[in-house]
């Protein structure tokens, strides 16, 4: 999935698509055990795609931090 569909998505749909892609790394792994596994790359595609969604998530979690702040300033309110 590309970052720019990622960062179209609200909070809950990134969290959906973290659990949707442990869901497949598991799968994949089980299949690597078993060696019913083909594409081995899809393990570290799958690896990145999650690193890619935790990071987008890290990044709007700081943002609405510091709009907050930025509207705490504005306001004169204090913590």
């Amino acid at each position: 999935m590309k970052t720019s569909e990622l960062r179209a998505k609200d909070g809950a749909g990134l969290e959906k698509e973290v659990s949707d892609l442990l869901k497949a790394h598991f799968g994949l792994r089980m299949q690597k055990a078993t060696q019913q596994l083909t594409n081995h790359s899809q393990l570290g595609n799958t690896k990145r795609d999650i690193a890619r969604v935790k990071t987008i998530q890290a990044e709007k979690k700081i943002a609405a931090a510091g709009t907050a702040k930025k509207a705490a300033k504005k306001t004169g309110a204090k913590k």
